[in-house]
């Protein structure tokens, strides 16, 4: 392979994100390892993310731009650029994120020496303060899935690992992607594709290192910061539920008890929260019903959630 032949394709999705997209490119741009491509994916913007994507294009051949005219949403967005990538490996960024400057060598030089399936890294949360984002520590439930380093390693060994459900903390060799795609027309679609990659692999990866800058947007709009709306929290417990029941179909009994103490800790309390003064009663009716479903889980009498945990979504 030469020098100039790239290791990786970046999948970058976004929508109506041109405020924040300069960043996330500039992040691909700063990469210790040059050796990237990536495809820039507008999916129906009604701001300047597109205008964003094809200057970029224009200026550098390591980025492909390509446009939806409507929105079809974050799953068919990276589900259309996947079937564009013709490198060995492929990663996600999300087009309000950045990449730490040394993300790409790392997680591409693990994988180089391992030959695992997919490398997972560490990430953190950034908050708007003071007029302008600041990144937070890495949480406990992110340590405990990627910290200390492991090579070679499965869910059964490491059954923490679930914790990182996230799509733009990986990357993964292509041929992992050959019948497996995201949910489309739904939220929270990488949970259920996270699961599947780590019950596939005949072995992955993970690092300490933080490989990616996680935007929580000071007004609010991302879907993650959209819990109290009804749409918004069907797709989330549906998500919560599917990525349960991968690791459950798959025999990672320990993986699920896992999965299962952090769901207690940090999805349901906010949801019970919200519950409590949400104007609509079937809210209160889908959290009571997905709760009760929890606790039917043979591993509910197992799980003890973390108050460390509980005590970071303070932060």
């Amino acid at each position: 392979m030469t020098a100039a032949s790239p290791l990786v394709t970046v999948i970058v999705p976004g929508r109506d994100i041109a405020a924040f997209a300069p960043d996330a490119l500039d992040s691909l741009r700063a990469q210790t390892e040059q050796r990237w491509r990536a495809i820039l994916v507008d999916d129906g913007s009604s701001d300047d993310t597109g205008a964003i994507f094809r200057a970029a294009a224009a200026e550098d051949p390591r980025f492909r731009h390509i446009a939806h005219e409507a929105s079809r949403g974050l799953g068919a967005a990276r589900n259309v650029a996947l079937d564009l990538v013709d490198t060995e490996l492929v990663g996600f960024l999300d087009g309000d994120d950045e990449l730490t400057p040394t993300a790409l060598e790392r997680l591409t030089g693990t994988l180089a020496e391992s030959g695992s399936d997919f490398v997972a890294g560490a990430y953190v949360r950034t908050r708007y303060d003071g007029g302008r984002y600041a990144a937070g520590r890495v949480q406990p439930w992110v340590s405990a899935a990627t910290d200390p380093e492991r090579r070679g390693t499965t869910i059964h060994e490491h059954p923490h690992a679930s914790s990182n459900i996230v799509a733009w903390s990986k990357i993964s060799r292509l041929d992992l992607w050959t019948d497996l795609r995201f949910p489309e027309g739904v939220a929270y679609e990488d949970q259920l594709v996270a699961q599947t990659m780590y019950t596939r692999a005949r072995a992955f990866d993970v690092i300490p290192d933080v490989v990616v800058r996680w935007r929580l947007r000071a007004d609010g709009t991302s879907i993650t910061q959209g819990k109290a709306r009804l749409p918004v929290l069907r797709d989330y417990i549906e998500a919560l539920r599917g990525g349960l029941r991968v690791l459950h179909e798959a025999g990672a009994a320990e993986a699920v008890s896992a999965r299962l103490e952090l769901i207690l800790a940090m999805d349901v309390p906010p949801l019970i929260d919200i519950a409590g003064t949400h104007p609509d009663p079937e809210y209160a009716t889908l959290v009571s019903s997905f709760v009760a479903e929890l606790e039917a889980l043979p591993e509910y009498s197992r799980a003890h959630p973390d108050p460390t945990i509980a005590a970071a979504l303070a932060w």
